[in-house]
């Protein structure tokens, strides 16, 4: 089994290739460049270096938000327009799903932080038992407040990943009730390897589909279709 995974829900673009039990090869950026620059040049390179024929691949797997609107539409496009071209499925990876898994067989409740903006995070809780992620609460769009909450309520050591960790740290600090910690740099943000590890398991139990059937899942609304909303709510009241 051969997968190509692709990460740019967030501040970083990411790509990978895993065949079988192997990462093959793995670009990861998190500059001062967009996703739009850097993605395709990064998958160009990558599928130079390792040999990548295209068309052996079974099937192309993206992180599929939450996450920054615009990151998550190059990918998805990306991957879609891929997908097509060559005639391949799509793996659809839920994003705090794939953060998570970067830190597979960790003992503590896991817990990804995205900055969702306006005091929001992308977040869920997730625990491992070995290699296999049990899910304690689905990805979704809180308040830091709430998930922090939610920790303390289940009473378990907490380790907390993403780039919502440097906006949140402050806040986890003064709010938490149990033993906690943060992950270190190598495996704090996102990585298409991890999107490519958890497609591996999504293929075997055949979760995939038609690319012309891929959308993101952005879980809200984006910041211009909100304020539109509350525009049209003001003038009618």
């Amino acid at each position: 089994m051969k997968l190509l995974a692709i990460d740019s829900s967030g501040l970083v673009a990411s790509v990978a290739v895993v065949e079988d039990e192997n990462l093959i090869g793995e670009f990861t950026m998190n500059y001062k460049k967009t996703h739009s620059q850097t993605l395709l040049p990064m998958l160009n390179e990558l599928a130079k270096i390792i040999e990548l024929d295209l068309n052996e691949l079974d099937a192309i797997a993206v992180a599929s938000g939450p996450g920054s609107f615009t990151g998550l539409r190059i990918g998805s496009a990306t991957a879609k327009g891929l997908a097509l071209a060559l005639n391949k499925p799509i793996i659809q990876i839920p994003t705090v799903d794939a953060l998570a898994y970067n830190l597979c067989g960790h003992r503590d409740v896991v817990c990804p932080l995205m900055d969702a903006r306006r005091n929001q995070t992308y977040t869920g809780l997730y625990q491992f038992d070995g290699n296999q992620m049990k899910t304690i609460k689905e990805q979704c769009a809180l308040d830091i407040e709430e998930i922090i909450a939610e920790i303390n309520s289940i009473g378990k050591a907490a380790v907390f990943l993403g780039d919502g960790v440097p906006v949140f740290d402050q806040r986890i600090a003064e709010r938490i009730c149990v033993e906690y910690s943060f992950a270190p740099p190598h495996l704090n943000k996102q990585r298409a390897g991890a999107v490519a590890a958890l497609a591996k398991q999504y293929y075997i139990e055949g979760k995939v589909i038609d690319a012309a059937m891929h959308k993101p899942e952005y879980l809200r609304l984006s910041q211009a279709e909100r304020e539109r909303m509350e525009r049209i709510h003001a003038n009618h009241q």
